[in-house]
């Protein structure tokens, strides 16, 4: 559940004895700390002095909703209703639980049953608009347009309510991804020129930038939030995640120690996951299952599911994939549907594909997780990380076939991105597809000679004896193509020439038509050796067929073999 502010009265509870006991702001600073145990506790006081605090009650079960402890909220409010049922607090509250139980009519008949009992001869209660826009927007059954209308009509009663301008930036930011960041934005530094003192403003801004890969600005306004609150734990969280995903793991420790202490008394199993993704990221992995396993074995079935698939994670890389398994099977049989992500997809296919020894399993993982992938680039970059992992591990068939998807997945391919597909199957001597890719390619560069060169390569490596002349055409276009710049494609023009020459030397038996063959390979490359010799062996077969007596000559000619040359670096791949 995300953090966002209502606003409240400051209200003190009283112990008998007169000494002044903690204040609703105080719980409420600690729960958008992320300091959940310090809030439960302060509401908890505040509710043993005066049970009848209904802001108290409130925001114990907006506690227990941002620590995942739903049923916990559920039953605070069920109770709380049946005690009072006309407090319109409560019955936002229970139908912010009803939102995250998808009950959506639900939820909209409590909330409007809110409204209209807090209605006063001067409009709606800006407090309860403001806690019925905050539930839609937490919660991902929400209507966002209508948190968005509740949370005008709250601005426009309070407007000098800081935080109910934050709640408008976060609902704009719901209702419309990335388009919705302008308004977002202009609502949260409306917020913090209402209050600067207001720290949790900072975050969602950073946030905000996050989205847009901006770590500057990222940087900027978290670095702002703990020069306003040194102790607030959330922004110290998010600077080690900051620094933790920069690399600079000295300093992601050293926020990571800062976050824990912020806390203190309040301590949590929790953060030794945290330490242990660090242990990860040094590549500590001894260390990584050390801790998230203290992690497993302590919180036992309240487990999170982020544990097990880093304990998943740590084994894979320490190179142990059958102890990766059952953690792997955990965390898809514990995950939100909604909340796994195209890497967890591809994980599993890696501990699945080496458990079984099936590459397909990792190869569909990826197809998979491309297609869970909701931006087309990050869709792009899954089938590109695919395409390089099969290479890494010299299957050169799977990386084919992955250059293959990714090509097809683009909005706008290359020819180029063509060619090197038929490329990747040509070396992973699939002849047939790689033919299919080049045919494709020449007819949409047919100025270029790639096509042709690699298509005689492939056709030239199926009709290896040269007797079905499937190499043929292409050469031919080869030779056309590199008469244009001999020059440049010297190489090319000369293996194209020795091809022909040999098959219609060994062939056709035409020994004339192979000699044309050889010169125009000289006039690529003059001092060519092989091209003078093999030159210089058909003259020297035809004068002696010339000289000898028709009654003592005999039938064929002198084999000529194709002149074969490796692979030169301009006939490599082609630049998109």
């Amino acid at each position: 559940m995300k953090r966002i502010l209502i606003a409240v009265s400051f209200i003190t509870a009283f112990t008998s004895t007169g000494v002044k006991a903690q204040t609703l702001q105080e719980g409420i600073n600690h729960l958008y700390a992320d300091r959940f145990a310090n809030a439960v506790q302060v509401f908890q006081k505040i509710l043993a002095v005066n049970p009848n605090v209904i802001e108290a009650t409130y925001w114990l079960g907006q506690t227990y909703l941002d620590m995942d402890e739903n049923d916990a909220a559920r039953q605070l409010y069920d109770k709380a209703l049946q005690l009072n049922g006309n407090a319109p607090l409560f019955l936002v509250g229970r139908g912010h639980v009803h939102l995250l139980d998808k009950k959506i009519e639900q939820a909209r008949q409590m909330f409007e049953a809110a409204i209209t009992i807090s209605k006063t001869r001067k409009g709606d209660d800006p407090v309860v608009l403001n806690a019925v826009g905050r539930a839609n927007v937490d919660a991902k059954e929400g209507n966002f347009q209508y948190a968005i209308q509740v949370l005008e009509q709250a601005l426009q009663r309070d407007p000098k309510n800081a935080e109910i301008a934050l709640n408008l930036g976060n609902a704009y930011r719901k209702a419309n991804p990335g388009a919705g960041g302008g308004k977002a934005y202009e609502y949260y530094q409306m917020a913090l020129q209402l209050n600067p003192k207001f720290v949790y403003p900072y975050i969602r801004v950073a946030k905000l930038f996050e989205t847009q890969k901006n770590w500057d600005f990222v940087l900027e306004n978290l670095t702002k939030a703990i020069e306003i609150d040194p102790n607030f734990s959330l922004a110290l969280h998010e600077l080690f995640y900051y620094y933790f995903l920069t690399r600079d793991y000295t300093k992601a420790e050293n926020f990571l120690n800062r976050y824990i202490q912020s806390k203190v008394p309040e301590v949590d199993i929790q953060d030794e996951y945290l330490f242990a993704q660090l242990c990860w990221a040094k590549k500590d992995y001894a260390c990584a299952i050390s801790k998230a396993q203290n992690v497993e074995n302590t919180m036992g079935a309240k487990t999170k599911p982020k544990v097990y698939k880093l304990l998943a994670n740590s084994y894979v890389d320490n190179g142990d994939t059958a102890s990766a398994k059952p953690y792997i099977d955990k965390y898809f049989a514990r995950e939100k549907p909604e909340d796994i992500i195209s890497y967890d997809l591809v994980l599993k296919g890696k501990i699945y594909g080496a458990t079984s020894g099936d590459e397909t399993i990792v190869f569909d993982s990826y197809v998979k997780a491309a297609e869970l992938d909701t931006v087309y680039t990050d869709m792009i970059k899954t089938l590109q990380d695919g395409a390089d992992y099969f290479k890494a591990k010299g299957n050169r068939i799977k990386e084919a076939e992955m250059r293959e998807v990714l090509y097809n997945a683009k909005k706008d391919p290359s020819s180029g991105e063509l060619f090197n597909v038929g490329l990747a199957y040509y070396q992973a001597q699939n002849f047939p597809k790689a033919i299919e890719k080049f045919t494709m390619y020449s007819a949409m560069s047919p100025d270029s000679i790639y096509g042709y060169f690699w298509g005689g390569r492939a056709n030239s490596a199926i009709d290896t004896a040269m007797t079905e002349g499937l190499a043929l055409p292409f050469y031919l276009k080869t030779i056309e193509v590199a008469f244009k710049d001999k020059e440049r494609f010297t190489g090319m023009g000369i293996e194209a020439c020795g091809y022909l020459a040999g098959y219609y030397n060994n062939i056709k038996g035409n020994r004339d038509t192979a000699i044309i063959f050889i010169q125009k390979g000289l006039e690529f490359d003059s001092t060519n050796a092989s091209l003078k010799s093999t030159l210089e062996i058909l003259q020297k077969v035809g004068q002696n067929k010339q000289n000898t007596p028709k009654a003592q000559s005999r039938p064929g000619t002198k084999p000529v073999s194709s002149i074969r040359k490796p692979p030169v670096e301009n006939a490599g791949i082609v630049k998109n």
